[in-house]
């Protein structure tokens, strides 16, 4: 650990570093960064993300449960689209495992991205737009788009905890758990707490055997197909998972590095996963940190900073993690690393193992 830093590319973003290993993974201390900037920044999860420039949301559109699960609803989905056709494409993209991301019914970048990947993968022209072709391959999947369900006792037992923005404060919670039941009903249909909530108005989110219409997502209970490697693009923003036939068979959309803390370019391959890790902050390794910060060691939990899973890479530092704000992902910068949503970093994790290639492009 005692290398000139000079030499060191920048510290992975939210670097927990994990030593991992097939069996019983453990983390690790961070190891440096570059040299801390004299300028602060309030952070709301452990260390600064910076926004990247967005298109401009589209107007909602009205949802229809009756629309949203019809195969009729094939209208052109692109640019400015909302409503219930962007719906149904986003779940049975989801499905597909060519993630757009949280599902919120509103066409923007990281659904075109899935979209684009989805038609590549399947020899139709990659515009980024729903058209009859795209809509035919996706429709193949018959199962209703929406579904109902009721909540349990234990989706509303918690405990349930205000996240603070302050590392510090982070680090006195026993747990960095959901901060509230729709908080945690939403990660588990890969959507944002506002969909939820247009698709249940009057609706008690809170409360048990409360029956709510959710998106019907990938079925978590049926294991993906393992990868032979796993392509990160930098310019895509997208992780992809390639068959042994070079074949995509799973994409995700991804924030990954910033001016500060380039990406590392490069051929790695994945060391271990690590599941539910903590994550040890330390301030001397972050450009942006707070001056008055002191080491810590944040909690596991879905709202730690490194999410859910670490998947370890063996460029030193770096790693492909979840996030504990998955509407971010694809719009924001990172220390270095590769940030996915929690679900669809979970899933990645099983997918790859000990040894499987990691390519991070340009």
């Amino acid at each position: 650990m005692a290398r000139n830093p000079s030499r060191i590319p920048i510290l992975a973003a939210l670097t927990a570093l994990l030593l991992v290993s097939s069996a019983a993974p453990e983390p690790l201390e961070l190891a440096r960064a570059r040299r801390k900037s004299t300028t602060t920044h309030k952070r709301k999860s452990a260390p600064h993300h910076r926004r990247r420039a967005a298109p401009a949301r589209p107007k909602e559109a009205p949802l229809d449960f009756n629309a949203v699960n019809d195969p009729a609803t094939a209208s052109l989905v692109g640019r400015g689209a909302s409503g219930s056709a962007t719906l149904r494409a986003q779940v049975l993209l989801d499905r597909a495992r060519f993630s757009p991301g949280e599902i919120d019914a509103a066409y923007a970048t990281n659904m075109e991205k899935a979209v684009a990947g989805f038609q590549k993968a399947h020899g139709v022209q990659p515009t980024g737009t729903v058209d009859p072709a795209t809509w035919k391959l996706l429709n193949s999947d018959t199962a209703p788009v929406l579904g109902r369900y009721t909540i349990r006792p234990e989706d509303v037992a918690g405990p349930f905890e205000k996240i603070p923005e302050d590392m510090m404060e982070k680090a006195k919670l026993p747990a960095l758990s959901y901060s509230s039941a729709l908080e945690e009903i939403s990660e588990r249909f890969h959507s944002s707490p506002k969909l939820l909530q247009r698709l249940n108005p009057g609706k008690s989110l809170d409360k048990a055997g409360e029956e709510i219409v959710v998106p019907t997502v990938r079925n978590v209970s049926q294991a993906p197909a393992k990868a032979a490697k796993v392509v990160v693009s930098k310019s895509g923003l997208t992780v992809t998972a390639v068959d042994a036939n070079d074949k995509p068979i799973a994409q995700y959309p991804a924030t990954m590095g910033s001016e500060h803390d380039p990406l590392p370019i490069g051929n790695w391959k994945v060391n271990g996963v690590s599941k539910n890790p903590p994550f040890h902050y330390n301030p001397n390794l972050f450009w942006d940190a707070d001056a008055k910060d002191e080491k810590a060691t944040i909690k596991p939990g879905p709202n730690n900073p490194v999410g859910v899973v670490w998947i370890d890479l063996s460029k030193s530092h770096y790693g492909i993690h979840g996030t504990p704000e998955p509407s971010t992902i694809g719009k924001t910068q990172s220390h270095g690393c590769i940030r996915l949503t929690n679900w669809d970093a979970k899933e990645l994790s099983e997918m790859v193992g000990p040894g499987t290639p990691a390519i991070l492009q340009e």
